[in-house]
């Protein structure tokens, strides 16, 4: 589990990130996860560096579920995004 606080909206230097941006920094075992959950109506929201590797955020509806850099898949994240 991890617990991160993260901006969707804006990142701190003041502008946010494009999709391509994000979907550069993702492993390709993340893309095949992600391409696969799209089917399910998920979305990209960001990606973050970690210590074990980027960790891509993505969300059905409001749920919330990240992807690890393994390409696994935790549909219950410690994750608290700003500004909600």
């Amino acid at each position: 589990m991890m617990n991160q606080t993260a901006l969707v909206e804006q990142d701190r230097r003041g502008s946010a990130p494009t999709f391509q941006q994000h979907w550069n920094i993702m492993t390709a075992e993340q893309k095949m996860s992600f391409y696969r959950l799209q089917a399910w109506g998920y979305r990209l929201l960001f990606v973050r560096s970690m210590p074990r590797g980027p960790l891509a955020v993505i969300a059905q509806d409001q749920e919330l579920a990240a992807i690890t850099a393994d390409g696994e898949l935790d549909t219950n994240p410690q994750i608290v995004l700003r500004g909600q």
